[in-house]
């Protein structure tokens, strides 16, 4: 067995037995940040699985729109899942040494639901934008069998794309640290410990970044441009109000799921070096916040899914009685 310390030979591949997490390894009270991670994913775990099955069970509900929402909540479940388990892991019970194959398939998880989660607040965009600037069209054009195509569309395009990202990691050679400077398996930073030639991993992965962050910030920009316009045509202050009220909850999650990476990203395509403490925190926030602010917003903010969760418990709470009355 060749010794990890020296380069590869051209003709071998050496593979290393895992990596150990060591991101925010040197912030203070880091414990207690991943502890505030864990309670969102408990909120997110809960909020999620109750919206995922009001919308399942409610047939009302079956509609492109909350097809979409649904789909939002299916994707922050996984999303979030295959971080937050990992991070009570190596900082709560103190065991940072992720096994190579668990890493490729935690990185492999994360980049396929990250991008999923963008496409999907995009689906969210398309929705609004039919139902503002085309509403007399707005059944025939987005129907649920549509809705549905455009969804499992965007799973298996990503599925696929992000196949190449983690099954290229092997043919990479490990012979120096295996430190990982990251909260979890992240693919910079393991491409950052080869010493094999990445530059078509990264080619790759500055290609998927544009695919699926820039590409569908700017058509977001756009549909919500077409909104604006149709908006101010409308001659009733009335309905003005009312068209830009339904998109107030989808421009919160825009917000804070799209500008902390656009920040990072753009800081790092420009050669700017951030604290790794500040990149580990913002982008761990983006990727944990969204999914667990988004069933809340849905939830809270939508007279749909308000109205359902009244009839649901009014439902239960005239129905008990009459139980214990027999």
């Amino acid at each position: 067995m060749q010794n990890a310390s020296n380069p590869a030979p051209n003709n071998s591949i050496i593979q290393p037995a895992g990596f150990y997490i060591v991101a925010l390894s040197s912030m203070p009270y880091n414990n207690i940040y991943v502890m505030f991670l864990t309670v969102l994913y408990v909120i997110t775990v809960i909020c999620n699985v109750f919206l995922i099955t009001i919308i399942f069970y409610d047939h009302r509900l079956h509609v492109p729109k909350f097809i979409a929402v649904g789909n939002l909540a299916l994707v922050d479940l996984v999303l979030s899942t295959s971080l937050v388990p990992g991070m009570i892991k190596t900082y709560l019970v103190l065991d940072n040494f992720v096994p190579f194959k668990l890493c490729l398939v935690q990185m492999y998880i994360y980049y396929v639901f990250l991008p999923l989660e963008s496409l999907s607040i995009c689906v969210l965009s398309y929705d609004r934008f039919i139902a503002i600037c085309l509403p007399l069209r707005q059944e025939s054009i987005n129907t649920n069998t549509r809705m549905a195509y455009i969804i499992v569309s965007a799973w298996i395009f990503v599925l696929i794309t992000e196949l190449y990202g983690a099954s290229s990691i092997p043919t990479l050679s490990f012979c120096g640290s295996l430190k990982l400077n990251s909260y979890f398996c992240d693919n910079a930073p393991v491409l950052r410990l080869a010493c094999s030639d990445t530059t078509h991993q990264w080619n790759f992965a500055t290609a998927l970044t544009i695919l699926f962050i820039v590409v569908p910030l700017s058509f977001i920009f756009f549909t919500y441009m077409g909104i604006l316009i149709a908006v101010f045509r409308m001659k009733n202050n009335q309905s003005r109000y009312k068209a830009l009220a339904t998109c107030t909850e989808h421009l919160m999650l825009v917000a804070i799921f799209f500008i902390p990476i656009f920040i990072i990203f753009n800081l790092g395509f420009s050669g700017i070096i951030i604290n790794p403490n500040v990149r580990t925190v913002c982008l761990s926030l983006s990727s944990l916040i969204t999914p667990c602010v988004n069933p809340i917003i849905y939830s809270l903010k939508t007279k749909q899914i308000r109205s359902r969760i009244y009839s649901l418990l009014t439902h239960r709470l005239s129905v008990h009685p009459l139980k214990n009355t027999q």
